[in-house]
């Protein structure tokens, strides 16, 4: 009976161990900004309009290692109108990025800085609601981007505040794309391939996000977050060209796991 409990407890401090050395943070923010549109496999024309964000941050991070694992979903949803305001278009996507950090810890762990690289998955739609001509494009792409963040924690009036800037800059992908007049029915219903998967650059995609946040630690666990996100995804290939710009004011959540 002795030994059984000594395996239990010896196996309830191996899970415990890891749990307890790990630092995670996670965070739930909801922004409302405006949003450009051009695509010119639908429309020749630019569209503007409002949209809506929500976005997950989680962050995970051992004190005595020096890397640590980011995780970010980003879902989007747009209505853009053009500037006769007489058709519109609709957007939505769903990014993911998962990225892997080098941290120093400066002025007393005041400062942290992280410089590494991320995983950016992409997917989504671009919905023109006056034609039956090539309505809709599909967007899908794979990147990998070079990032870097910089977190500053700071008192002030007796409370204590983080401020947060990330980075993410182009490097090389994937993406799909029909090519100029080339139709959906002829891509999938006829199997007519031209050049539709299409390898990037940060030269042909300069696509780059930037993201600020200030939050205000009103407890032990949950915070106050507040912000602004920059998502500029653009892209030329095959003959077409098209960006997606969002610009959002964030609110939400932070707790520390």
């Amino acid at each position: 009976m002795k030994s059984h409990n000594t395996l239990i407890l010896s196996t309830l401090l191996l899970f415990a161990l890891p749990a307890a050395a790990q630092e995670s943070t996670s965070a739930n923010l909801f922004g409302i900004g405006a949003t450009s549109i051009l695509d010119t496999y639908i429309s020749q024309e630019k569209f503007s309009g409002t949209g809506l964000t929500y976005l997950y941050i989680r962050e995970r991070e051992k004190p005595e290692k020096q890397w640590g694992n980011i995780i970010e979903h980003e879902i989007n949803l747009s209505a853009t109108e053009d500037r006769s305001e007489k058709t519109s278009e609709l957007e939505g996507g769903y990014n993911l990025y998962w990225g892997r950090y080098r941290q120093w810890r400066l002025f007393d762990d005041r400062l942290k800085l992280q410089a590494g690289g991320l995983v950016n998955g992409t997917i989504g739609f671009i919905y023109h609601t006056s034609t039956s001509n090539n309505p809709a494009q599909a967007r899908l792409a794979l990147n990998l981007m070079p990032s870097g963040v910089a977190t500053y924690h700071f008192p002030l009036w007796k409370q204590h505040f983080s401020l947060r800037y990330e980075l993410n800059l182009p490097l090389v992908g994937v993406m799909f794309s029909p090519n100029y007049g080339q139709s959906y029915y002829e891509i999938f219903s006829l199997g007519n391939y031209d050049h539709n998967v299409v390898p990037t650059t940060f030269i042909s995609t300069p696509t780059f996000r930037q993201l600020l946040t200030l939050e205000w630690r009103t407890g032990k666990k949950w915070n106050i977050r507040i912000g602004y996100l920059g998502n500029y995804q653009q892209a030329a290939v095959n003959n077409l060209k098209q960006h997606v710009y969002t610009h959002r004011l964030l609110l939400g959540i932070a707790r520390s796991l």
